[in-house]
């Protein structure tokens, strides 16, 4: 596992990257300036960049594609489609790339290579060929959100996020997520967070998933309010889950309020919180520094249950019988 722990305490190197658009003709150094109405395609790990851009760019009109084929926008001839897939064999994103030339959209790609990288150069798409260091998707997002960053033509939000190569030092939370994996050991993981932060929460779960290989959770404020929550009345069932909230000061003060009630519910019926607090040196520093801790979290988890955190077996012998 030492491996492992060296490619979390090496993350922030990713955001000393430059990336270049490039396509067969020509470069495009200056991205899409401009471009207000996105839809991004991505699964599993390359689909999470989607969600933090759009944290740090509320501006924009951002939709997430999970998904085959592409949704049935009445606005899509005005939408840039960014296809996004770490190892350019995505079937569901390879699928969309398709969608995307058949109605000839805007698109642009991000990759490591493969056979969507293939196809961007034969079509003359432009793309960004990610560093090919070989990390899980999940553990690549320094380099996906600058390429996002550089498509998009944000001159302002790549020198924040490069800011983080020495802003961020993952060391400094080792501690602290080796205390909460701990803590964790036997419990499902729960995460909560605003609405506004909700692609922070699913991105903790998907670690928890893949690195720790355990069921997580997660839902946002105020919705949980009006169903989930409810749930947690049954006590025979609810020892088995742990509670993390995601605290940002920055959420609307009534989600502040009902993220505070909601622990106080919990805590008095005996229900396990965490409360973590999103740090603010700026809004890529919030982001990742969480992203860091949920890294050290479930890479310590592995730990515990003995279990390899980089590969995910499980995943991988469902796409050799689909196949």
């Amino acid at each position: 596992m030492k491996v492992y722990s060296e490619i979390i305490k090496n993350f922030s190197k990713q955001f000393e990257w430059q990336p270049e658009i490039v396509r067969l003709e020509a470069k495009l150094p200056s991205g899409f300036l401009g471009v207000k109405k996105l839809v991004i395609v991505g699964m599993g790990g390359s689909g999470l960049v989607g969600g933090l851009l759009k944290i740090f760019k509320p501006d924009l009109d951002i939709i997430i594609h999970r998904d085959y084929g592409l949704l049935a926008l009445s606005d899509l001839n005005e939408r840039l489609v960014i296809l996004n897939s770490y190892s350019g064999d995505t079937e569901e994103v390879l699928d969309s790339f398709d969608k995307t030339l058949e109605m000839s959209l805007r698109a642009a790609v991000i990759s490591t290579g493969g056979k969507l990288i293939e196809l961007a150069k034969g079509n003359s798409i432009p793309f960004i060929q990610l560093p090919n260091v070989g990390l899980q998707p999940r553990m690549a997002l320094g380099h996906q959100i600058k390429a996002l960053l550089e498509i998009i033509g944000d001159k302002e939000g790549l020198k924040q996020a490069s800011e983080l190569a020495n802003l961020l030092n993952p060391q400094d939370c080792e501690n602290a997520g080796k205390n909460l994996a701990q803590k964790l050991k036997d419990f499902i993981p729960v995460i909560y967070s605003s609405a506004r932060n909700s692609a922070v929460a699913y991105a903790w779960k998907i670690k928890f998933n893949e690195t720790s290989k355990i069921p997580a959770f997660c839902n946002v404020f105020p919705e949980l309010n009006h169903n989930e929550m409810n749930g947690f009345t049954n006590k025979n069932l609810s020892r088995n889950f742990y509670f993390i909230f995601l605290k940002d000061d920055e959420d609307n003060p009534r989600i502040q309020k009902r993220m505070e009630t909601t622990a106080k519910l919990f805590k008095e019926k005996n229900l396990p919180i965490e409360v973590l607090e999103l740090n603010d040196k700026n809004i890529f520093h919030k982001i990742f520094s969480s992203l860091i801790l949920a890294d050290w979290t479930s890479y310590y988890l592995a730990e515990e249950y003995g279990v390899d955190p980089e590969q995910t077996p499980l995943i991988e012998e469902f796409k050799k019988i689909i196949q």
